[in-house]
């Protein structure tokens, strides 16, 4: 099942990951490992020294060699990028050249090698100091605006992790017109950003005057631009609770089309739910929400209601019938994964409430013989929490078939 970690890692959609880049511009090194012997591999970055490399990094001053052999400046990037993974340290003079050269590639229109210089800046950025970042500054906010959604994007990330609270105040009108961009991937790199950026103090009060946008946004069409614009409202208004309580109040009454909003927002409900200074009116409301959530036509938002439910303090039996009911049905479910989320959750009820979920019974002792094992254990385990003296007996004797096929965990 889906959760807000989960999600946080679709920011990087459009971007290359330094794994896969590396392991991309490494091909091109030396494009296929070389071989001492038949059966023996090395490092195509073997014997790579430092001054070598930033003696390469001067031809980026050249803009001849930046136009024509855009290639070749990947692979000095891709160069660049091992030795600071290897903590070899740059000095001063060293980074601000370095820095200085990356302005020059800007020139070059060539889409790969716009992309690790994205990467690139943004990794030495981690490295260096915040007034030599500024170099880089000025051709980033001019890809910001440019008509390339690459650009634009990838801008925008790289940006937010290294602009400081006084530039980001000259810029936010920029960051403003992305977030209600029409193209999805703009304004998801941006609210995205702006979720970087508010986790900084001195940025809280500059992210804040970005709400007009951002609940524009939370009326797109484009179910993760309504997810990531769900997630940046919430972080500018968590330190006021009365605030949160009427996004999400408001919010819990016109459902949104995303099912990732959804699940989020059922998630910012059962928080208010276990609060003890939320008002009774308010919590009936925010039940009623959740209580609707288990007929949503999405599997993901209705176990999500599901589990809220069963997870909420000082719930009845009677309470907890209809969630029992929906994971009732998933333990039913062909999809594994649904089947795994509904025994899981279950089995957690039953250290509470036994009752509730002894009607599930039946379904959990065909899960016995299932092919996933971590779900036949679970559903054993579960129904020995559930089951009477006489069934706990029968179930007693199939536990050693499982000894030899589980993991520790389970045995114990």
């Amino acid at each position: 099942m889906s959760n807000g970690s989960d999600m946080e890692g679709y920011e990087e959609q459009q971007g290359e990951s330094i794994v896969s880049s590396l392991i991309k511009e490494v091909s091109g090194l030396g494009a296929k490992l070389k071989l001492k012997n038949e059966d023996e591999e090395f490092s195509p970055f073997e014997g790579i020294e430092k001054a070598q490399v930033l003696q390469e990094a001067r031809n980026f001053d050249i803009g001849e060699f930046v136009l024509k052999k855009p290639h070749e400046c990947r692979q000095i990037m891709v160069q660049m990028l091992y030795l600071l993974y290897q903590d070899e340290k740059l000095s001063p003079d060293e980074t601000s050249r370095v820095f200085f050269g990356c302005t020059k590639l800007f020139q070059s229109n060539d889409a790969n090698l716009r992309r690790m210089v994205y990467l690139f800046i943004k990794e030495l950025a981690l490295a260096t100091k915040a007034d030599e970042v500024i170099i880089v500054i000025q051709s980033l906010v001019k890809d910001m605006t440019s008509s390339d959604m690459l650009y634009t994007a990838n801008a925008i990330r790289v940006l937010s992790k290294i602009v400081d609270t006084q530039f980001l105040t000259s810029i936010d009108r920029y960051f403003k017109q992305s977030i209600v961009d029409k193209n999805p991937v703009v304004a998801s790199a941006a609210l995205v950003s702006g979720m970087h950026l508010a986790k900084n103090p001195g940025n809280s009060d500059v992210v804040r005057r970005w709400v007009s946008e951002v609940n524009e946004a939370l009326n797109t069409s484009n179910d993760m631009v309504q997810y990531h614009a769900l997630r940046l409202l919430y972080d500018i208004r968590k330190h006021d609770t009365h605030a949160v309580a009427k996004v999400v109040l408001q919010l819990s009454r016109s459902m949104l089309k995303s099912p990732l909003a959804m699940c989020q927002l059922v998630k910012y409900a059962s928080s208010l739910l276990k609060r003890d200074d939320f008002s009774d009116n308010n919590k009936r409301t925010l039940l009623d929400f959740l209580d609707s959530c288990l007929r949503h036509k999405h599997e993901m938002v209705i176990y999500e209601a599901a589990r809220a439910m069963c997870k909420l303090p000082d719930t009845t039996q009677r309470e907890l019938s209809p969630a029992i009911t929906v994971l009732q049905m998933f333990l039913s479910s062909s999809k594994p994964a649904l089947r795994f989320a509904a025994v899981r959750t279950l089995n957690q009820v039953a250290m509470t409430h036994p009752e509730a979920v002894m009607k599930c019974n039946d379904e959990m002792e065909s899960l016995i013989n299932d092919s996933n094992r971590s779900i036949a254990t679970l559903a054993l385990t579960t129904l020995l929490k559930t089951g009477n003296e006489s069934s706990i007996e029968r179930l007693m004797k199939q536990i050693s078939t499982f000894m030899n096929e589980i993991g520790d965990e389970f045995k114990m």
